[in-house]
């Protein structure tokens, strides 16, 4: 009887609940690298039954290879590095984990928008140097209460970012998202703005929170940036390609706004040298963290969790539960059940 094999990319994201989870189930695991190439990818995809993977992406060659595979699982929550459509083709089902980090994703952007008002970041390196900082202009921060919020994406992370700020720093909230209806922003303490550029000329911080497709690539572009206020401060905590980065560093740079906190990126790792947004580690009005706003000890518990049961709903041949509300993955009809 040959013997089941399951493919987990990406390992630098260490899973090991879902790794002794799969190789309990008798299931042998080949763990690979991020930046793996796509020709080594399909090699191992070959004679793979389960394929997780959580950055690298996953094409329609390593698709069409794996003529064993059951079924794809995004440990995580964004799916645009997987080609759905040949998955369905191929009618392979492909599945996410989108609810595992909503709270804390949210906190995460909430703690770069508190940082970048204070300027914690410069503030805490200057007394690293010197011992002590006096209240001199270059330190003066920003209330949050009272500052207007502008989401641009009002699905679970963005209500959940809403409340923290409205009913917990007492600032105004302002949503742009064509796919929600005013009355439930309304319910989530939300103004609806039926047009972006209503919204980013009245925010004092816009933090992005859409998923990434061929609607909302590049949605922040240099005349977006140009709408915003010069005082105001953008926040990413979603996907880098949702902003045009080189627009995002001059406007850094020019001083057109006034700082910028981002945990993602269009390309990923991040480098000191020879990086297109490399010059952001020299500018002091920006905060960078390195994709990990999901990352904590309850949001991985979740995460590793629910991963492992979707893997058991595939391998056992049941249909495996979504439950997305993107509609690349509700378009499926083979092999999934919709919650």
């Amino acid at each position: 009887m040959t013997s089941l094999k399951a493919i987990r990319t990406d390992r630098e994201l260490e899973c090991p609940r879902v790794d002794a989870g799969l190789r309990e189930r008798g299931i042998e695991l080949v763990t690979l690298p991020e930046g793996i190439s796509e020709e080594r990818l399909v090699s191992e995809a070959a004679e793979a039954d389960l394929l997780l993977m959580c950055y690298t992406p996953i094409t329609e060659r390593v698709i069409q290879a794996a003529s064993r595979l059951r079924g794809i699982v995004k440990y995580g929550v964004g799916i645009d590095a997987i080609d759905i459509e040949a998955a369905r083709r191929h009618r392979i089902p492909v599945v996410n984990v989108p609810e595992y980090a909503e709270e804390t994703v949210a906190e995460g952007a909430f703690a770069l928008m508190i940082a970048l008002a204070r300027k914690l970041c410069p503030l805490h390196g200057a007394m690293k140097a010197a011992g002590w900082a006096w209240p001199v202009h270059q330190w003066l921060g920003h209330d949050l209460s009272g500052k207007t919020l502008g989401l641009i994406g009002v699905g679970r992370i963005g209500r959940s970012l809403a409340r923290m700020a409205g009913a917990g720093f007492r600032m105004r909230v302002l949503g742009f998202d064509p796919y929600v209806n005013s009355e439930a922003m309304r319910r989530a303490g939300v103004e609806k703005c039926d047009r972006l550029s209503d919204l980013l000329p009245l925010a004092d911080f816009v933090s992005l929170h859409a998923v990434l497709n061929s609607d909302t690539r590049y949605l922040i572009e240099r005349a977006e940036l140009e709408l915003m206020k010069p005082a105001a401060m953008l926040i990413n905590v979603s996907r880098g390609a949702l902003v045009d980065e080189g627009a995002l560093v001059a406007a850094l740079r020019s001083g057109r706004i006034a700082g910028a906190g981002m945990d993602v990126f269009s390309q990923e790792p991040l480098s000191l040298s020879g990086h297109p947004l490399s010059p952001l580690f020299s500018l002091p009005n920006v905060l960078l963290t390195p994709h990990l706003t999901f990352y904590t000890l309850e949001a991985m518990e979740r995460l590793e969790q629910e991963t492992l049961e979707r893997c058991d709903e595939l391998l056992d041949g049941r249909p495996v539960l979504v439950k997305s509300h993107d509609p690349r993955l509700r378009s499926q009809s083979h092999g999934v059940l919709f919650a």
